[in-house]
Formats: structure tokens, sequence, C-alpha cells
């Protein structure tokens, strides 16, 4: 089964035993039935760069997904974001009629996309219709994930990993917002460490996988080691990553505790509380933040 049907199975399964699921679970449901049902209409790409030229990209730190290689049927794409403003509505006091007009605007929608995209600033789309940038990012966002994890389920295994190591999808561009240390014995930064135990990135935008330093921010590249630390849970299963020098926290799951299947993307919403912790001790979501980015 495909990781999103996966995790759409164990919320049905929860809901039966529990009854109901909380708020968060049932947006978090909703809004992926949309995208799971979008992805069947969206072609699977055939990689058109050899292996050699994916590489060489890659060598120069350059996402494989730039947006003009993106691949967007904006029919599909209006559809899908009226269906994500829809949900958003339904589950939060958001102003649905605000992000509607920006949704019949064909030409307004494409330019937001692509400066969301492209990492710019939203405020010139977002002030215009009285919504908030960070809504009009998560309506976007909802809308083209479809699109972007079919892209990325076709190109990341081509992703040679010993030749990325950047804090930055080698797929989209997007900042990573869950990590995990994984069972193998990955060579880390040119070490074996200890038990096995690389780290890994997770993307907030794509879902895509990437190896990474375990001793380093994946957001202002700190490496200084007093000025990187952890905090973990009493089963030590989880982690809460933070970097004293551009105050992001990163959560991470370590997989060497649990014999379970961990379906990744749905950690992220399983530890909200680890966001309210990072967030009482003075952090904040790297993914999400404006701290200094060096990467690219």
């Amino acid at each position: 089964m495909e990781i999103d049907d996966k995790i759409l199975e164990r919320l049905e399964e929860w809901q039966q035993k529990e009854g109901s699921l909380p708020e968060i679970l049932k947006f978090y449901r909703d809004l992926l039935r949309i995208q799971v049902g979008a992805q069947a209409s969206i072609p699977s790409p055939r990689p058109e760069k050899t292996t050699s030229e994916i590489g060489a990209q890659v060598r120069e730190g350059i996402p494989l997904l730039e947006w003009n290689a993106l691949p967007v049927d904006w029919s599909i794409f209006q559809d899908l974001f009226q269906a994500v403003v829809t949900t958003i509505s339904e589950h939060t006091n958001a102003a649905a009629e605000s992000l509607r007009e920006v949704a019949s605007n064909t030409s307004l929608l494409q330019e937001a996309t692509r400066a969301w995209y492209e990492g710019s600033p939203l405020s010139q789309w977002a002030d215009a219709h009285g919504i908030a940038d960070e809504l009009l990012a998560a309506a976007i966002h909802g809308a083209i994930k479809p699109f972007l994890v079919v892209q990325a389920k076709a190109l990341e295994g081509l992703v040679p990993q010993e030749l990325w190591r950047r804090g930055y999808c080698p797929i989209c561009g997007g900042k990573p917002d869950f990590a995990f240390l994984s069972k193998g014995q990955e060579h880390d930064s040119g070490f074996l460490s200890n038990g096995g135990g690389a780290r890994w990135l997770l993307c907030s935008r794509c879902d895509s996988k990437w190896l990474f330093q375990r001793l380093q921010c994946p957001y202002c590249n700190n490496q200084k080691h007093d000025a990187l630390a952890y905090f973990t849970d009493d089963s030590e299963l989880y982690r809460l990553y933070i970097c004293k020098r551009c105050k992001s926290y990163l959560k991470a799951i370590d997989l060497r505790r649990t014999e379970s299947e961990i379906l990744l993307p749905l950690e992220r919403v399983l530890t909200v509380d680890m966001d309210r912790q990072g967030q009482e001790e003075g952090y904040r979501a790297g993914w999400a933040s404006t701290a200094p980015d060096e990467q690219q």
C-alpha cells in the first residue's frame, strides 16, 4: 500500500476504536483524502534527465524540480485549491470567501503559487484580499502537494544521497519539518555512528527523504556543538532538536527504538505537543521560520 493509504487506514481504525478523532486529525484526514484522490488524475512523470545530468545538478546543489520543471495542470490545481479551502473553512474560522476570490483568478493564483514555491513573500496577494500570509501559503501547499508527491515518487530514488547533504530538499527545495534516525548502519558525515542512527530529513512540501549530518542545523548550517542540543521523552523515542544560533527546532523520531511501522507524514501531526514544547522554550519551527538560511 502507498503510505498515504496506510495513514488513512490507520486513522479509520483509530476512529472505529476510539469513537472519534481529535479535531486536528480530522482536518488532516479530510485534507489527505482530497490529495490522495487527486494523485490518481496526475500522470506519473518519466525522468527526462540522465543519471549523469542528475548527478551534476545534485553536485551544484540545485533541486531537481525547479519551478519551470514542475508540470502543473492548472484546472486540476484550481479545483484542488477550492476543495482545500472548503476543508479549511470546515475545520477553522478562516476567511474562506477571500481565499475563493484568489482561486477564481487563474493568473493571480499562478503568480502566488510560484512566489510560494520559490520562497518569496505572499504579502502582495494576501494583503489585497485581507487574509494572512500563512493561510494563503497553507491553501497553496494543500493544493500543490499532490503534484509534488507524484514527482517526488519518481525522482527521489535517483538522488545520490552521498552528494547532497544539504538543509533543503533535493527534489523541490523545501525545508525539512521532521527527521528520523534510521535503524541501519549508514555512514553519516564520514563516520559510522554508534549503533546506526544516521539522520534523515523529511521535506515539508513533497515528503521526500534525504540524508543529513547529525551535528548540524539544517536551517542555518550551524555546526558548533555547544549551540546544538536536543530534548527527548522518557522512552527516548522522540527528539526535539534545537539550534541556539537561529532559535529553530526540528522534530524527530528514533526508529531504532521501535519495531512498529512508523508512517512519517502522520508523525508530523501526532507530535503537535512537541511543537508546543519547542515554542514554550523560545524556539520556532525551522521549516516555517525566516531563520538565517545559508544553504542556497
